[in-house]
């Protein structure tokens, strides 16, 4: 019986090789894209202020080069919400949902094919 985690594993290498979506996005951004669409699906974005203090991920410096990354890759968006101007909420592009659509997608083959 094969591994359905590697199945998947495989089956989103073979979704990065046909979209080339992810391209360019090390694992450090990939999972820093991860805890701003989960904040975001729970209804609280997460604030740029909040990432620079994930430091168990990466230095602030770090974090701010990754998010430069996730927003010039078109996977994230900075943008004020309200009147305050001082405050930066990092939102999923509908090119990260779709990505995220997906990879849900290739979990319910890989499981489905065990």
């Amino acid at each position: 019986m094969k591994n359905v985690y590697l199945t998947f594993l495989n089956l989103c290498e073979l979704l990065q090789d046909e979209t080339g979506v992810m391209a360019g996005v090390d694992l450090e951004s990939k999972k820093l894209l991860e805890i701003i669409a989960l904040k975001n699906s729970a209804g609280s974005p997460m604030k740029v202020m909040d990432a620079m203090r994930l430091d168990t991920l990466a230095s602030p410096a770090t974090i701010h080069r990754k998010l430069t990354q996730l927003v010039k890759a078109g996977l994230v968006e900075m943008i004020h919400q309200g009147t305050n101007r001082r405050k930066k909420f990092l939102i999923p592009t509908p090119l990260a949902e779709k990505y995220f659509h997906q990879i849900g997608e290739i979990m319910f083959k890989a499981v489905g094919a065990h």
